[in-house]
């Protein structure tokens, strides 16, 4: 006997694969749902490491810079000190200059010759006085720029002539100058191989 099937199994065919069909579509769906959050959730870990990290940068940043200025600060104060111990030296090396330069001038005034007036301008020393003759303060000229290491670069303002009173003795012809030299520090002084230099006459009575 023939067996005939008059179920439509075209139609049921069909039915089943289109099912097949959605059903793996749902499952890709799914599956590329799935993926794509396994994805956001690594790099939002990543991210998330990442600005970690960037804090963590900036608070070292901002700790860097802390010590910056307590250094630059540090470098102001040190300044400022070595400022205070350079001015503390200059004055301890310069409170004795007055008395050297009374010493040395009194070393190298030659006889005849007669100081009236001592006055400091700026690092200079401005000098007055009096001469028998005009070969005096060129001695004492010769004396204040070779023999002196607390006095340098005497210059000679003006020379005059002149008179003067004397008791006894009446009237005598003098010479009236003016001249200005340099206070040194007396460097030569300090070096162990330094001479003293010649003294020469006192100044004397015109």
């Amino acid at each position: 006997m023939i067996a005939i099937n008059l179920l439509p199994h075209r139609e049921w065919a069909r039915k089943k694969r289109r099912e097949a069909f959605f059903t793996h579509l749902v499952l890709a769906v799914l599956a590329g749902v799935a993926l794509s959050g396994l994805l956001y959730m690594g790099f939002e870990a990543r991210i998330a490491a990442q600005e970690g990290r960037n804090q963590q940068l900036q608070a070292e940043i901002a700790k860097l810079d802390q010590q910056i200025k307590e250094i630059a600060t540090l470098q102001t104060e040190l300044d400022a000190l070595k400022a205070r111990q350079d001015a503390v030296a200059s004055l301890q090396a310069d409170r004795n200059l007055p008395v050297h330069l009374l010493n040395e001038l009194a070393r190298r005034l030659p006889d005849g010759v007669y100081l009236r007036s001592i006055k400091q301008e700026a690092d200079g020393i401005a000098i007055t006085g009096v001469a028998q003759s005009q070969e005096r303060v060129s001695e004492l000229l010769r004396n204040l720029s070779t023999q002196s290491p607390w006095l340098r670069q005497p210059q000679l303002i003006e020379i005059t002539a002149g008179t003067q009173s004397f008791q006894p003795g009446g009237q005598r012809r003098v010479f009236n100058f003016a001249l200005r030299v340099v206070q040194a520090k007396g460097e030569g002084m300090d070096r162990p191989s330094a001479k003293p230099a010649a003294q020469t006459g006192q100044g004397g009575a015109l």
